[in-house]
């Protein structure tokens, strides 16, 4: 084939550019035109087009298939870094295209929506007041079930992580993890002396012989796990997962509990003394499934942020003096 002149030759073709880049990776025409789902007299077409505008011999018959020649090597690898470059690009635009516009679906547990959403929401307004969030209210077990259909894009879920058994998921190798929240885990007592010592007590030790008020089934089984480790079993009188009811009861004096430090963060009754467990955490984790989608990745960081500013004590108030 002569060689077109400089001033005469046309501009690359893209599409064309694509169709060299799959002759050359899957070495011949059929399996490119496989790859690329198109007919095979299609991709040789383009490539008789891509030639006239290189002005320069491409390929050679080489039996029954072809060879690139050093022409068409030295393209097909500039047109790998081209088609790299733009689908990079491509890319970059798809992301910020979802950050001004796009929807993060959030799984998350009552003590949490009343803590780490709203700040995670507010810092995800200010940065990119275009994204929405939707928020559905779900314990670990039902939030991770609705991440698993697809229902929401990120499930909040809590582990103690020291209580292999209460952990509300077994297997988190299904899902990108990300570190949210490490709270502590604190005895509450009545502040004021309704149950036999119970309000001065600072360790589970010290209340054996006290009525329990136990939460979810992951938190009672913390709780009896803990007691179960200083040697006693709780006697529990009161199940609820309301933490406002364990706050209340214990108030009034019916019973003695544990919460972790963001339902403590949440609400504060007046009348409960608290007590950190030293060694007692839960941690809170952010889940999703894969690599996340813009919108969704940047609901995740702001989580993360959320949960960077809540860490240290609660408030002097919870350190016993």
């Amino acid at each position: 084939m002569s060689v077109t002149p400089a001033a005469q030759r046309a501009d690359l073709d893209l599409t064309r550019l694509r169709v060299l880049d799959a002759v050359a990776r899957t070495g011949s025409v059929t399996a490119a035109a496989r790859e690329l789902h198109y007919a095979q007299p299609s991709v040789s077409h383009h490539l008789s087009r891509l030639e006239a505008e290189a002005g320069i011999a491409l390929l050679v018959r080489s039996g029954r298939g072809v060879r690139l020649t050093d022409a068409g090597r030295l393209l097909a690898a500039r047109a790998e870094e081209i088609l790299g470059r733009l689908d990079g690009a491509r890319r970059e635009l798809d992301a910020l295209a979802g950050l001004r516009a796009g929807r993060a679906r959030l799984a998350a547990f009552p003590s949490a929506l009343a803590t780490l959403v709203p700040d995670a929401v507010a810092r995800l307004r200010d940065s990119h007041p275009g994204l929405s969030v939707g928020l559905v209210e779900a314990e670990p077990p039902e939030a991770v079930a609705a991440l698993t259909t697809g229902e929401v894009d990120v499930a909040l879920v809590f582990e103690h992580s020291d209580v292999r058994h209460a952990r509300s998921v077994t297997d988190l190798s299904r899902f990108e993890v990300t570190i949210v929240h490490d709270e502590p885990v604190t005895l509450v007592t009545p502040s004021t002396p309704h149950g036999a010592g119970a309000a001065s007590a600072t360790t589970l030790g010290d209340l054996q012989d006290a009525d329990w008020i136990a939460g979810c089934e992951r938190c009672r089984a913390d709780l009896v796990a803990r007691c179960a480790g200083v040697g006693f079993v709780p006697r529990i009188a009161f199940e609820t997962d309301d933490y406002v009811a364990v706050q209340a009861l214990v108030a009034s004096g019916a019973g003695v509990s544990v919460l972790p430090g963001l339902a403590l963060r949440a609400h504060r009754h007046p009348g409960v003394r608290t007590v950190p467990l030293p060694g007692a955490s839960r941690r809170v984790l952010a889940l999703t499934v894969g690599a996340p989608a813009p919108p969704t990745a940047a609901l995740v960081e702001r989580l993360a942020a959320a949960g960077r500013a809540m860490d240290g004590p609660l408030s002097s108030d919870d350190v016993p003096g």
